[in-house]
């Protein structure tokens, strides 16, 4: 474990080690003993306590650059000047010049070295993530018998962990003779911030056995490890534990408590510790808010957030991130243009966690824009800012501009993880791009993503929607493991394509994999049935929701049924539903009953249907014209033309249809009536030519004057 060569002293500051970041914060080498100061005649004993004292004070207060100027200008420093001052610069986070003044030490003929001088030292090492000066430090510890100290044990281990050589910090703590509460909580806070949570927790249960006392900074530690690997049942003994010792009420214990329990789905307990906290820092508010925006509780959260401001608390970076996490999920872009407006005034826009917050703000409320603009002016961009503004322009439909973010990540940025790619292929699916979409599949293969979940539920539906149906069961087919995401997007992607009986068939096997249907699988299975008018069928998946599997019908389940019942043509059944269900009736719901009404020839239903959705965007000039097709189809000519002369009133035009198509990787768009393609002439050329060659099939009659009346407007 230690070096083969245990350096002497002189060699600890000849060798390479001394450059403490490898070219990029040197140590500056010390000068000759005999060119160090002549005076080297100790004062008094009385006169170093007084000016040790004097030192001190400065450091303790704060005034660091003071103390320095004193310490430079002491005729002679003894072993508790340099402690001092060096102790005051790792406090202060400079370890650089700690290590600098600690090797002006070192070469000091007079002076000798103890174990909490060395202990600052390897603090310094780890601070700098420095192992090789470290790992020279230990060498000399091993041969002089300091290793041996409590102190310089603990410090060692704590380098090592910092460092990222976890193993050989377990093998100095295991070594170590005599361990006390700073070295348990040491190595518990090496392993646990390293990721290896549940070996944190073993080491907590032999500090236990070993009856050595916790303090307040181990049960903190080992709550968090609790909370990063979910043991809730773990967590609970421990903060039992904690209340009998009282150090619940520690604010930073309390603030692991309450997180513990809110990562371990126990939120209302976080909530309750939190009104029960007799202080509360810029962490416990963090907490708060955090919490409320995972519940879905974004008011509450805003709430909390207002309550922070009054106490007087600053927000910090993470306080920001989640609050306009929150007007995120809210989409109020009016919060949250207040909230980046705040955080640039207070100089915290350049931080990650608030700029990926921004972004997503941004993103969901549709302002990809001011998404693009947060995105080009980040200093620096991590996986998530790639991500994000990856996601946001495949969720907003712009897959040009998706593929060209997601190049430019792959030659600029970061490798690019499962969302990004996972982005990119929905958009594929949701464009029909086809070629494309082999592209995606063919690279994520090549860099092995292809059977992570997320990637292969995304390229079911990429397949399924570009109506590669055999594809995407070829892909279900190869899976390695059993997850519902990927049954799920099978079986949506079986039911739009029409091929609802294998949805039905596949979803009636979820029991025999041991996998339960969440919401979005139910939907698939709704739309299945409603593609093939099985009412019955339907209305028995629709109760087991929440008969069997405990899941609330959403709005998006009423909708499925409400499509159903129209499509079987039980109009009647299908307004029911709509005036009983528990959710906002929006004008998704009554225009499909409004199509319905227009199929079926019901036109005092479709006027109540029209009448609803009027209430909501009263110049829809879809549900108007639909409306007067109603009239027309059933002779009602006065009503027809009532309902065009409002239109006309209101100013209410018809937005033209609009289509598109890809060749040779270009895309090019069209609508009704468009000529300003470049190649305009050409094609209307070709229509022509087809028009007079091809025979035109004769409409219905009510079919032909629902035409002439959309095109007349």
């Amino acid at each position: 474990m230690l070096l083969s060569t245990r350096p002497s002293i002189r060699r600890l500051f000849t060798s390479s080690a001394i450059s403490c970041t490898e070219g990029r914060d040197n140590l500056v080498l010390p000068p000759k003993p005999e060119q160090l100061s002549q005076n080297t005649q100790p004062p008094s004993h009385v006169n170093m306590l007084e000016v040790n004292f004097q030192l001190k004070q400065l450091v303790k207060t704060g005034h660091l650059l003071d103390a320095r100027n004193m310490f430079d200008k002491m005729p002679y420093r003894d072993e508790i000047s340099w402690t001092t001052v060096i102790s005051g610069y790792v406090n202060g986070m400079d370890s650089t010049e700690a290590l600098s003044l600690f090797s002006r030490m070192w070469v000091e003929p007079q002076l000798k070295m103890d174990p909490f001088i060395l202990s600052l030292a390897l603090k310094a090492c780890a601070l700098n993530l420095n192992s090789n000066f470290g790992e020279s430090l230990h060498g000399y510890t091993v041969k002089t018998g300091f290793v041996n100290s409590v102190f310089v044990g603990s410090a060692l281990l704590d380098m090592y962990t910092k460092t990222g050589k976890v193993e050989l910090g377990c093998r100095v703590f295991n070594e170590m003779p005599l361990r006390n509460v700073v070295s348990w909580t040491a190595i518990i806070t090496g392993l646990v911030r390293a990721g290896y949570n549940k070996e944190g927790l073993v080491y907590f249960s032999e500090m236990w056995r070993s009856k050595v006392d916790c303090d307040s900074y181990t049960f903190a530690i080992t709550l968090k490890a609790c909370a990063d690997s979910g043991a809730f049942n773990y967590g609970r003994e421990i903060h039992t534990n904690a209340m009998k010792r009282g150090f619940d009420e520690t604010t930073f214990v309390a603030n692991s408590l309450a997180t513990m329990y809110n990562k371990c789905g126990k939120l209302e307990y976080g909530l309750r510790l939190f009104e029960r906290m007799n202080t509360r820092d810029v962490v416990s508010w963090t907490m708060i808010i955090t919490t409320y925006v995972q519940m879905g509780q974004e008011e509450n959260a805003f709430k909390a957030f207002i309550r922070m401001r009054e106490s007087d608390v600053k927000p910090n970076e993470y306080t920001f991130a989640a609050i306009i996490s929150g007007s995120a999920n809210l989409s109020r872009i009016q919060w949250g243009e207040q909230l980046h407006a705040h955080v640039l005034r207070l100089g915290l826009a350049d931080s990650l966690s608030v700029a990926n917050s921004i972004m997503t703000m941004y993103s969901k409320c549709g302002q990809l824009t001011s998404t693009s603009m947060v995105f080009q002016e980040m200093r620096k961009k991590d996986i998530i800012s790639w991500s994000t503004i990856i996601g946001g322009y495949s969720q907003g439909g712009y897959g040009e501009e998706a593929f060209e973010y997601l190049s430019l990540m792959r030659r600029e940025g970061p490798k690019p993880n499962e969302f990004a790619l996972a982005s990119v292929l929905s958009v594929s699916g949701n464009m029909a791009i086809l070629e494309q979409g082999k592209q995606l599949h063919t690279h994520v293969l090549s860099i092995g993503l292809d059977h992570t979940t997320m990637i292969r539920s995304a390229l079911i539906n990429m397949y399924a929607k570009c109506g590669s149906i055999k594809e995407a069961s070829q892909i279900f087919s190869e899976r390695e493991d059993d997850d519902i995401v990927t049954w799920t997007a099978m079986i949506n992607g079986y039911a739009e394509h029409g091929s609802s009986q294998e949805a039905i068939d596949l979803f009636e096997k979820l029991p025999r994999f041991g996998l339960r249907p969440d919401s979005v699988t139910f939907i698939g299975v709704l739309t299945a049935c409603c593609h093939v008018g099985l009412a019955d069928l339907g209305f028995h998946y629709f109760n087991l929701m929440s008969k069997e599997f405990r899941i609330n019908p959403s709005k998006e389940h009423y909708g499925c049924m409400i499509d159903l019942l129209c499509r079987a043509g039980r109009l009647n059944d299908a307004e029911n539903m709509i005036k009983s269900m528990p959710h906002q009736r929006d004008d998704v719901v009554w225009s499909t009953l409004l199509r319905a009404c227009r199929v079926q020839g019901d036109a005092d239903r479709g006027r109540r249907a029209a009448e609803k959705i009027l209430e909501v965007d009263p110049n829809c000039a879809g549900t108007h014209i639909t409306l007067a097709n109603i009239y027309s189809a059933k002779g009602r000519w006065k009503e027809a033309a009532e309902v065009r002369r409002t239109m006309r009133s209101k100013g209410v035009t018809k937005e033209p249809g609009g289509s598109w198509i890809k060749l040779k990787d270009r895309v090019s768009a069209f609508v009704a009536g468009d000529r300003y393609h470049p190649q305009s002439e050409n094609i209307y050329g070709v229509l022509d030519l087809l028009a007079s060659t091809t025979d035109i099939a004769v409409l219905p009659v009510h079919e032909l004057d629902s035409l002439l009346h959309d095109v007349e407007d």
